[in-house]
């Protein structure tokens, strides 16, 4: 069981690593046009704290990764990931205020039953 709440802490701190770098890009704004226009907002971009918050916490849950792939099988471990979409859907519908299609909200609770085919088998 511990494995398992591992794996969801995994998740969610990934999915809050993109919360927060979505939340820096959208104080460094759009990324368009050609390479010399993209470095100096790329620059800006990994001087964001929020950014660089993300990506610290991308770094984390690698080393939590590890841990996780040292005690459970891979073919259990890797899906369980894709439970991110359904908490990054959620959490950008309510931080973000995106749109929440049926479609997307159909394909969320299709992804929550493929995880637990996937999983209800150990």
């Amino acid at each position: 069981m511990r494995d398992y709440i591992l794996l969801i802490l995994n998740v969610l701190l990934t999915v809050i690593g993109q919360i927060l770098m979505k939340q820096g890009m959208i104080k460094v704004g759009r990324i368009d046009g050609s390479l010399i226009d993209v470095a100096p907002k790329l620059i800006q971009a990994f001087t964001n704290p929020f950014v660089i918050g993300g990506i610290s916490i991308y770094g984390f849950t690698t080393m939590l990764w590890l841990v996780i792939l040292s005690r459970v099988k891979l073919s259990i471990a890797y899906p369980m990931l894709s439970l991110g979409y359904i908490f990054s859907i959620f959490f950008a519908w309510l931080l973000f205020k995106e749109s929440m299609p049926k479609t997307r909200i159909l394909g969320a609770i299709i992804i929550c039953l493929g995880v637990y085919l996937v999983t209800s088998g150990e």
